[in-house]
């Protein structure tokens, strides 16, 4: 399962939606930054289970680079200036790499050559439409199933069982084992060093969403390597923490002046569980339960930009956006790391969302009330065929209120 499974996950885990709106953003009325400041304008390109591109495995290679550069096009179209692009969603690869396998969402078929090379092919063709190019990279996601049998014999998973995990009817690598954290920054590192890509870019998969009954098994890596932490859920932590700061340290090495960034689910801690958390209510915890402390991260620059996924409307009772905005303005005030915000553009319209996900004006009212908080540098998009498609023009409005002249993204 891919993004849209994860978010139908995180919305369940959430109480249930209050009309409360603020006067100003029922008002609608842009939000306005000085003209010729840097702003980030992104939109994902999801390639898991073929989200968003390519919009079939088994195309030919004329088609999926046509597929590709359309959505380019369009973002250039909607004054966006980034573009976030899925490049290693399931320790697979969507370039010539020789330590993952290409990936199944191309040709259907894992490891098959699809005849070209998309991620040099994204690089070339943004940069020459003005656009930034981030590589998004799952660290540690295998498969969406548990059959090792299905992976590509060459698969490093194949090879080395004793780095899987089942889970949630998934396989992962094992963050706790310190050779799998060197083999996937291996992985991930190597697109850097043979693309001038602007980013690298985590998604909110670190230790998995947990799944009710079952039990992550991780017990023998911890019993080597947990010894100093008083328990588990602190190593975990610290073994997310090195991975992220390792990483750092390698794109700074391999490419300087390249950028590193995440986008962590949007609720770090309650704060009824924690004085520095968010006033909600979520059910899901990004410390607690993926491990990650996105907090720390952020406070101590580990990363460049963080881009909290706040996919919920403003007045939301258990996670309401604005509550959201200004927890995390607060939190990136006086560091060096910058502050964008993802927004659910995949909600405007969708069947079964709340009455405020059906007005065209949510998203624009989003950006307005951000734009109140000097910290928040810009927003991205989930996704690109959201983007394309527009549904009741969400995405529309918001280039009208808000994107009416082009903008440098931050460095």
């Amino acid at each position: 399962m891919g993004r849209m499974s994860r978010r139908a996950f995180a919305i369940a885990v959430l109480s249930t939606p209050a009309m409360a709106r603020s006067a100003a953003a029922d008002q609608g009325a842009p939000g306005r930054r000085p003209r010729g400041a840097a702003e980030m304008r992104g939109v994902w390109l999801a390639t898991v289970a073929n989200r968003d591109w390519p919009s079939r495995p088994g195309l030919t290679a004329d088609e999926q680079r046509g597929e590709l550069i359309a959505h380019l096009d369009k973002a250039v179209r909607d004054r966006l200036n980034t573009v976030v692009f899925q490049v290693r969603p399931t320790a697979d690869a969507l370039w010539p790499s020789p330590y993952e396998p290409w990936s199944e969402y191309l040709t259907g078929t894992q490891g098959r050559n699809p005849g070209w090379d998309p991620l040099g092919t994204a690089v070339q063709e943004a940069h020459a439409r003005g656009l930034e190019l981030h590589a998004w990279c799952n660290p540690y996601r295998i498969a969406n199933h548990t059959d090792p049998g299905r992976l590509d014999p060459s698969h490093p998973a194949r090879k080395r069982p004793d780095w899987v995990v089942a889970y949630g009817g998934k396989l992962y690598y094992n963050p706790g084992l310190p050779q799998v954290r060197a083999f996937v920054q291996r992985a991930m590192l190597d697109a850097v060093a043979r693309y001038p890509v602007d980013a690298v870019h985590f998604d909110d998969y670190f230790y998995p969403y947990p799944v009710a009954g079952q039990t992550f098994d991780d017990d023998a890596a911890y019993e080597q390597y947990g010894g100093d932490f008083p328990g588990r859920a602190g190593w975990r932590r610290d073994n997310i923490d090195k991975l992220v700061q390792e990483m750092a340290a390698g794109i700074k090495r391999v490419r300087p002046g390249t950028r590193f960034g995440t986008s962590p689910f949007g609720v770090w801690r309650n704060a009824t569980t924690d004085s520095r958390g968010s006033d909600t209510r979520a059910g899901v915890q990004t410390y607690d339960d993926l491990h990650a402390d996105t907090r720390k991260w952020v406070r101590n620059h580990w990363i460049d930009y963080i881009v909290p996924q706040l996919y919920w409307h403003i007045g939301f009772a258990a996670a309401d956006y604005a509550t959201l905005v200004d927890w995390w303005a607060q939190v990136a005030k006086g560091t060096k790391t910058d502050l964008y915000i993802g927004e659910a553009l995949y909600k405007a319209g969708a069947a079964g969302q709340p009455s405020q996900w059906q007005d065209p004006v949510e998203l624009s009212r989003h950006l307005t009330l951000a734009a109140e908080h000097p910290q928040v540098r810009g927003h991205v998009f989930f996704a690109a065929k959201d983007v394309a498609t527009d549904p009741i023009g969400a995405m529309a409005r918001v280039v009208a209120d808000h994107y009416g002249q082009p903008a440098k993204p931050p460095r």
